[in-house]
């Protein structure tokens, strides 16, 4: 074992690492810098299997533990005069969990809280190791969290996968599954429809008709305050008004709006 190994079985690569850094671009280097690689990828799995069972297959992560195997050869200077394994894992073992971090989270979650997540998982461990009841006050007390902090950590641990819509949610063994809990009739989907209705009929009023109807249904203003306004008498506004909504309810009704339109 060589003194930059942390594994009797790494490689001795300290002699090919100054060869590399003396070489000028080309075949022989990519070579040598291939061979460097290949040598260190059995310690790039074994970092990559320490993650395994997190909802990556074991084959994805040696690919990005190899990645940053990769950016570590590339960026290792032998003269610093420090071990490659060293400098190594730290490179390896930050890809694998920038990978977890931004690409394997199923619900877009901030940083700030998947790292709240980290630290209230390591404290509930913790916890529960020491034979203490891991609740969010004694996680707040072990961290130094406030509760709130630990209550966003404590929702961000079922953030990293999401369940399917057709997963069973019934404790009692009925067939009610998570869609079935999901969503409900929206109320203001058919004042959508009335809208879009209405929409045609009001634009074939003149602009005084549309001006009361604004003023009427959506200033909130009395037939009174409309007839101030506009310089005209409450019957007079009362009739606009009247005669306004007939037309668009006839115009509505000769075209009617269909529902897939809206989707």
């Amino acid at each position: 074992m060589s003194e930059e190994s942390r594994y009797a079985d790494d490689p001795d690569t300290a002699m090919a690492f100054r060869r590399l850094l003396e070489l000028p671009d080309g075949a022989t280097r990519e070579r040598l810098r291939g061979e460097i690689i290949c040598a260190w990828l059995p310690m790039a799995h074994r970092l990559a299997a320490r993650y395994r069972n997190r909802g990556e297959t074991l084959e994805d992560l040696r690919q990005v533990a190899a990645i940053g195997l990769v950016n570590a050869v590339d960026r290792y200077d032998p003269e610093i005069g420090r071990a490659f394994a060293p400098f190594a894992v730290p490179t390896i073992t930050g890809e694998i969990k920038r990978h977890f971090r931004d690409r394997m989270w199923s619900v877009h979650v901030p940083r700030r809280i998947q790292n709240l997540r980290n630290v209230v998982r390591l404290a509930h461990a913790e916890l529960a190791a020491s034979g203490a009841s891991p609740s969010s006050a004694r996680i707040a007390e072990h961290t130094g969290l406030s509760e709130e902090d630990v209550r966003q950590g404590s929702e961000a641990l079922h953030g990293f996968s999401a369940l399917s819509i057709d997963a069973e949610t019934a404790p009692d063994g009925s067939e009610l599954l998570l869609g079935d809990r999901l969503g409900a009739l929206d109320g203001a989907y058919d004042l959508v429809l009335d809208r879009e209705a209405a929409k045609p009929g009001i634009r074939r009023l003149a602009e005084r008709e549309k001006r009361v109807l604004y003023l009427r249904f959506f200033a909130g203003m009395t037939q009174s305050a409309i007839a101030a306004e506009l310089g005209l008498s409450q019957m007079h506004v009362s009739r606009l008004i009247t005669e306004s909504c007939r037309r668009i309810r006839e115009t509505a009704r000769e075209q009617p709006v269909e529902r897939s339109t809206l989707v």
